[in-house]
């Protein structure tokens, strides 16, 4: 099961959400190549980053702050946040990008994800952030009326490497991960899926490794701010997941 630790980008600087509102932000540290520098030294195999202002520009917005963690560590990288055409995957892909990760544009307009990911093979991820079941887009400052499912199961056998499935009712809340939502969106579809939202401690770990051990096709989890509160221990949690 592998673990990612989370860099969420706004203003350059990184910071945690609560429920994705950008007036409830904390900040965790206004240099966000030390802090992915740190996550490489604690063991993390991969990052995952987010640009939050980017997701509700619909272009991106933190370019730098990218630009400086990528040239910080060695880690793959997967990006999410304002990808909205095939130019913008192209240049983060050439940039130094390993995955870019799409979510309002995998609503908006599937079919540019299906061709990315046959452009891209391995290197399209599909972003589904949901509230109370249904997608949410822009930033989630936008609902919608599809299913988090019917979303994923546009996506099959179009090539995405991966689904990050984010409760945004549990996000940056430390309620502890929706288990029951991620496995049921990891046994719908054959595409694995990264849980994220809530991750609260080292018991939603052993909830999602159960969930695995009993033929889930759950690739892993997002760490976010039980990792930056130090609620999670980065050695336990990666002896815990592997």
């Amino acid at each position: 099961m592998n673990l990612y630790p989370a860099i969420d980008l706004k203003n350059g600087e990184c910071v945690r959400l609560q429920q994705g509102d950008m007036d409830r932000v904390t900040v965790f540290n206004r240099d966000p190549a030390a802090q992915a520098r740190a996550w490489q030294a604690a063991g993390f195999k991969y990052l995952h980053l987010v640009d939050l202002d980017g997701a509700f520009a619909g272009k991106p917005a933190n370019a730098a702050a990218v630009q400086a963690i990528r040239k910080a560590i060695d880690l793959p990288i997967q990006l999410g946040g304002g990808i909205r055409d095939e130019a913008t995957i192209e240049s983060w892909l050439a940039a130094g990008i390993t995955r870019v990760i799409l979510g309002t544009v995998a609503v908006r307009n599937p079919e540019l994800v299906k061709r990315a990911a046959k452009r891209w093979p391995g290197r399209v991820v599909v972003g589904i952030d949901a509230r109370s079941g249904r997608v949410a887009v822009e930033g989630w400052a936008e609902a919608s009326d599809i299913d988090a499912i019917d979303l994923a199961k546009k996506f099959v056998d179009a090539g995405v490497a991966a689904i990050v499935y984010t409760d945004i009712d549990r996000d940056g809340l430390l309620k502890g991960v929706n288990v029951a939502a991620t496995a049921v969106m990891a046994r719908a579809v054959p595409i694995p899926v990264i849980a994220s939202g809530g991750l609260a401690g080292i018991e939603d770990i052993r909830a999602l490794k159960a969930e695995i051990a009993a033929g889930a096709k759950i690739d892993g989890a997002i760490l976010g701010r039980a990792l930056y509160d130090g609620r999670i221990d980065p050695a336990q949690a990666l002896q815990e997941a592997a």
